[in-house]
């Protein structure tokens, strides 16, 4: 599905959020890596606890447009994948192990 103008801003409102440093911005960077790769990122969801409503209900309108992307989250936001890789190593998010580790 295409995605909504509310939901491309969404994205890139959180994208802002993820470059900060509370750990409001971690628990979006960690959300966002998520679905940039869940294999690799894996997401608590208990960690939207932690999120003021506004920016929660943009982790909802974005993870809504992810449902059935059109184009991957780095790809919606014309963001290189280099960049979340950066985004990981910033916030030092550990791989998930593969289940032959």
């Amino acid at each position: 599905m295409k995605p909504t103008t509310d939901q491309i801003e969404a994205a890139k409102r959180l994208w802002k959020i993820a470059n900060g440093n509370s750990g409001q911005c971690e628990v979006v960077a960690r959300f966002l890596l998520g679905l940039y790769n869940g294999y690799r990122f894996k997401f608590d969801l208990t960690d939207f606890r932690r999120l003021d409503t506004a920016i929660f209900q943009d982790c909802l309108n974005v993870l809504v447009m992810d449902y059935q992307p059109q184009d991957e989250i780095h790809e919606a936001l014309g963001i290189p994948g280099a960049e979340f890789e950066r985004l990981a190593k910033e916030w030092n998010v550990k791989e998930a192990p593969t289940s032959d580790q």
